[in-house]
């Protein structure tokens, strides 16, 4: 079965520093470039939004003290380093990498232009979306959601640190019952954690599938590239 042509992956920035919990962990960064390097040859087309967490939430303490938007402007930096350390491991992978990003910074990165990205993926670059919306107070969820309507991307693929969604946490809860499909306003009313209520509302509105899966699981991408139905599948049931 054939999958998606044109997919928005979402990374938690906790991802990219491993064992380590914070920072990047230069072997973890290089072998998830490599894994995604793999999938970009069989000419998916992939937009990458990566998360901050393994930056900020070292300082989330201090910034509990700090003005929000002051906190939130750290944060979509942090997104940035994530994003230039990305693209250099994809670059060595073989594969060109654009970032860009919405607070412009034009010594570092192109600034988001949405035709210009749409350019990158059609000659079979990977771009990395950094800086979220460039506004306070909306995570890379959503960021990650507005970019994936912007490109006319087919799926989000929301990648985590379990197999998909469940009806509890299931590393706390061993009897937790994964869904292999499950609507959109299902995954609100049950206040399920699996990305901002905001961004599930998103591709509720505008009918955009969301495929959550296990990140850790070796092979995954390219399984849900290559149209295996893999982890769950949050869409607008027929």
């Amino acid at each position: 079965m054939a999958g998606p042509k044109r997919i928005l992956l979402k990374l938690s920035g906790e991802v990219l520093a491993g064992q380590a919990g914070f920072g990047i962990e230069s072997e973890k960064v290089n072998a998830l470039a490599q894994e995604i390097a793999s999938v970009a040859r069989t000419g998916a087309e992939i937009g990458l939004v990566i998360g901050g967490g393994n930056f900020f939430r070292g300082v989330a303490a201090a910034a509990r003290k700090m003005d929000r938007v002051a906190a939130d402007h750290m944060g979509m930096l942090a997104t940035v380093i994530n994003a230039l350390a990305f693209q250099d491991a994809l670059e060595k992978a073989g594969i060109p990498t654009r970032v860009m990003t919405a607070i412009q910074m034009h010594q570092v990165a192109e600034p988001y232009i949405r035709r210009r990205a749409i350019r990158h993926l059609e000659k079979g670059r990977i771009v990395i979306f950094a800086a979220g919306t460039s506004n306070p107070f909306f995570s890379t969820d959503t960021a990650a959601v507005l970019r994936a309507l912007e490109i006319h991307a087919e799926v989000i693929a929301k990648a985590t640190r379990v197999d998909g969604v469940y009806d509890k946490d299931p590393l706390a809860h061993p009897d937790a019952t994964m869904f292999d499909t499950i609507g959109y306003t299902e995954v609100l009313t049950r206040s399920l954690k699996v990305m901002d209520a905001s961004a599930v509302a998103m591709c509720r509105d505008n009918n955009l599938p969301i495929r959550v899966f296990n990140l850790n699981r070796q092979g995954n991408i390219m399984r849900m590239v290559m149209g295996e139905p893999i982890g769950t599948l949050i869409h607008n049931p027929s």
